[in-house]
């Protein structure tokens, strides 16, 4: 049997990890020395009680997980004769996946009977959603493992995800967005727009002065890149600004109409740690990246 494996920081929630069959290995945050792992120390996320807490002088600081994490999610399906895929977040973002190639080395060595398939989805959140929910979808569709390693050699690189954020502060402290140096220090109101490019990376690849400025920039992108929307996801995401995200919503309706297949998530903790409050994106299915 194939069992399906994914991270928190794809944004599945536990309640969808259980609809599409998903494991879910969880990426911690800490917040003044206490360190938090999501689905594991609680079953829903508050989101509005933990961005209010980012409003509120809150820093979060992530990291990866050990190999032995690795060894405990994995282990139990190799003893059970299973084998696994991990579709997970960008492993160009983190050393984390490090971490995980000693853990299955290991397990594999143990178990060689047994098959370890990954597939990178390169990009966080709701990018790695979408492809996440697709490939869900071939598993509950009784696809095999080459089919579906085969869909994600080219579908991968046909979603698309951008992005706007708020307060930079949060995106300076991470360092993990290139290309921001221009528009960081005193510059009010203005918003990066940043994109995950191919390489698994976030760049900031233009900035607007204002929210409805950038929510329109967003709208654009969807509308110069957008391939099949219709027959796909379209996922709007946000740290705690619900009107906001509605408004992203509203503005995509009137531009590819009412029957438009859209999804509203809260982006994880752990990836809004790196963006802070107010961020909005929507990630579809694209020309390219």
């Amino acid at each position: 049997m194939l069992v399906l494996f994914t991270d928190t920081d794809t944004d599945l929630t536990l309640k969808k990890a259980k609809e599409f069959g998903y494991h879910l290995i969880s990426m911690p945050y800490s917040i003044d020395g206490e360190t938090t792992y999501p689905y594991e120390d609680f079953e829903e996320f508050d989101a509005h009680a933990f961005y209010d807490r980012l409003r509120n002088g809150a820093l979060p600081k992530t990291s990866g997980i050990s190999a032995e994490s690795y060894k405990k999610y994995f282990e139990p399906h190799f003893q059970n004769g299973d084998d696994i895929l991990y579709v997970h977040f960008s492993a160009a973002m983190t050393a984390t996946f490090e971490a995980m190639n000693v853990a299955v080395k290991e397990l594999l060595e143990k178990y060689p009977e047994r098959h370890f398939y990954a597939i990178d989805t390169k990009g966080i959140t709701i990018i790695s959603l979408n492809i996440v929910e697709e490939i869900g979808d071939l598993y509950k569709a009784g696809k095999t493992i080459e089919e579906i390693q085969a869909w994600a050699d080219k579908e991968i690189y046909k979603f698309a995800v951008y992005f706007f954020a708020d307060d930079l502060r949060f995106f300076k402290a991470s360092g993990r967005v290139g290309g921001l140096a221009g528009t960081m220090g005193t510059l009010l109101g203005i918003r990066p727009i940043i994109h995950i490019n191919d390489e698994g990376k976030m760049v900031s690849i233009g900035k607007e002065k204002g929210r409805n400025k950038a929510l329109a920039r967003l709208i654009q992108y969807v509308e110069e890149l957008g391939e099949e929307i219709e027959k796909h996801r379209v996922i709007v995401a946000h740290t705690d600004a619900p009107e906001l995200a509605q408004e992203a919503i509203r503005m995509l309706k009137e531009k590819f109409g009412d029957n438009l297949w859209i999804e509203l998530v809260d982006v994880n903790p752990t990836a809004g740690s790196h963006c802070g409050p107010a961020t909005v994106g929507i990630s579809f299915h694209a020309k390219h990246r």
